[in-house]
């Protein structure tokens, strides 16, 4: 099967029939290559209050509510709903180093599949979904909202954005990772789950600060987007690189490997400690495998849907 470089609406629709059997909302074990294993700090549906009523045998005594027990002389418990409803805004990164792609598909087109299986599967609970796409020259926000007119213009959006990767021309402009998180920052004030995928090119210590700041009163999910060539690449005689206008030749021998491969565990290591003392999930996503199955490994065993998920 050829390796898919650029993404249709088609395809995107046709996740929606997979994207069920996971789940973003549990407070969970994260396992990770990239993460390591630590506690998510995922919220899950907030709970809103329904009502007071007096306490029965059985009753969770943390539910007691002390001043009107005090004022009305017999015990009462305050009783909670779970919300219905959670918006959830996915920022997608179709940036030129995002197309690269040394096996199944480019990181730009598993972006696109990952981004599409959220949405599907966030409208599929009953949740609002938005999103906010950007390359080097444009940066496009979908406000969260229900139903599926707004899920199929997200992926008209991304769909758009993931061909224009494939023209000749590298988009100029001055639009990077930290200016689409600044654009998440003014998008999600409050209790979203903001889910960033992206392959982390350019991140800095700017972007360690937007990102808590928006931790600080939204869940946030960091999908890491890599491929098997990024991590280890061993030079041979004739092989070319080329980013963004430029151009070079890839040296070849141990030192040149080991040096490259040292890079990057470096890189990784930084951003692992950074998300897990922030308390964010990170997950690593190979361009190599069908994205549907490592999402399950990901979000599908180790979750704790909701009773009212299939």
């Amino acid at each position: 099967m050829p390796a898919r470089v650029t993404v249709d609406l088609d395809h995107l629709l046709l996740l929606k029939a997979e994207a069920r059997g996971f789940s973003f909302l549990p407070k969970q074990p994260v396992g990770s290559l990239l993460a390591g294993r630590h506690a998510s700090r995922l919220r899950g549906r907030g709970l809103a209050f329904e009502e007071l009523r007096h306490y029965h045998p059985g009753d969770d005594i943390r539910t007691i509510d002390w001043r009107a027990t005090a004022r009305l002389r017999a015990p009462h418990v305050r009783v909670f709903a779970e919300e219905r409803e959670r918006p959830v805004l996915l920022v997608v990164d179709q940036r030129g180093p995002m197309f690269f792609g040394s096996r199944r598909a480019m990181k730009s087109v598993v972006a696109a599949e990952i981004a599409a299986l959220a949405a599907w599967r966030v409208l599929d609970v009953g949740d609002r979904v938005g999103g906010i796409v950007f390359n080097e020259s444009e940066l496009v926000t979908v406000r969260p909202n229900r139903g599926p007119t707004q899920a199929l213009r997200l992926c008209h959006e991304i769909v758009r954005f993931n061909q224009r990767l494939a023209e000749n021309e590298t988009p100029g402009g001055d639009i990077q990772l930290n200016s689409a998180l600044e654009a998440a920052v003014r998008q999600a004030k409050h209790d979203h789950l903001v889910i960033l995928v992206t392959d982390l090119d350019g991140a800095d210590d700017h972007t360690a600060e937007l990102t808590s700041r928006l931790s600080v009163h939204n869940d946030v999910m960091v999908i890491a987007v890599y491929d098997p060539l990024g991590v280890q690449l061993a030079g041979s005689p004739g092989m070319r690189a080329s980013d963004r206008g430029r151009e070079w030749e890839i040296p070849t021998g141990a030192k040149f490997e080991n040096a490259f491969r040292s890079a990057f565990e470096q890189l990784l290591i930084r951003w692992r400690e950074l998300f897990r003392d922030l308390k964010i999930p990170l997950f690593p996503l190979s361009t190599a495998s069908p994205v549907i199955e490592q999402v399950h490994e990901m979000l599908g065993s180790h979750s704790v849907p909701s009773a009212s998920e299939p």
